[in-house]
């Protein structure tokens, strides 16, 4: 449908060029971007199904924390595009939401052999390996999330196509390897604010910062050497 609207020029009415109305996608996502997920849901279901509009009312779903639709939506949308990376993903999420951990990672590896290059799939399955307490298997994901994109793991995608999922148990552990992938990627700020974190959330084995190699370009940084000396308020 195009919009006509009148325009005045010196005197003179004059027709405005047309402009298309928005699409049922176009409009779901401005809902979207308001948070307004029940609006989105019922405008993205006006659009021709497709597994990027079912994705994308999963997540609307998954907002409102109705994670059995969600699912549902992100099931459909992987049967209608078997190579659809972003609703393999998601999908994945509800597993670990269910703390299914290792049905999570199971999904997200078959993400990461169609798109190996995905920063966000790479951060959950570090995630999802932390849950089952495979650090270091953990680690060495979080490392290759942040060599694609070193703000992955301060993102958390609510209304894009991809689901984050960051919601842990052991708060302090947790940070504690944030920190450690920051530093090993020479990124000081990030690194000094989990390490700090870390601290406050009651880690208790704070001599790794002080030995293991991850640490060592940090262990000369005034703001470091500062950090290990005050005893922080534990939260």
């Amino acid at each position: 449908m195009l919009h006509l609207s009148l325009i005045l020029v010196s005197g003179f009415l004059f027709q405005a060029p047309a402009r298309p109305a928005l699409s049922p996608q176009e409009r779901g996502d401005i809902f979207m971007a308001r948070k307004m997920y029940r609006e989105a849901i019922d405008v993205y279901k006006e659009a021709p199904e497709s597994a990027v509009i079912l994705n994308k009312i999963g997540i609307a779903y998954h907002q409102l924390t109705d994670l059995a639709t969600a699912q549902k939506y992100y099931a459909a949308a992987v049967k209608k595009d078997p190579t659809y990376t972003e609703a393999m993903n998601n999908l994945g999420t509800i597993y670990y939401s269910k703390q299914s951990y290792r049905r999570a990672i199971a999904q997200y590896k078959k993400v990461l052999r169609l798109k190996p290059d995905s920063p966000s799939t790479l951060a959950n399955l570090g995630s999802a390996y932390f849950a089952r307490k495979q650090y270091e298997l953990a680690s060495e994901s979080y490392q290759k999330a942040l060599a694609l994109d070193p703000t992955v793991l301060d993102s958390n995608n609510a209304v894009g196509s991809v689901v984050r999922d960051r919601t842990v148990g052991d708060r302090p552990t947790f940070f504690y390897y944030l920190a450690k992938s920051y530093a090993k990627a020479g990124m000081k700020e990030q690194a000094m604010n989990y390490i700090r974190k870390a601290l406050e959330e009651g880690f208790k084995e704070r001599k790794k910062f002080m030995e293991e190699p991850e640490f060592a370009n940090l262990q000369k940084d005034p703001d470091f050497i500062k950090l290990m000396e005050i005893e922080p308020k534990v939260l």
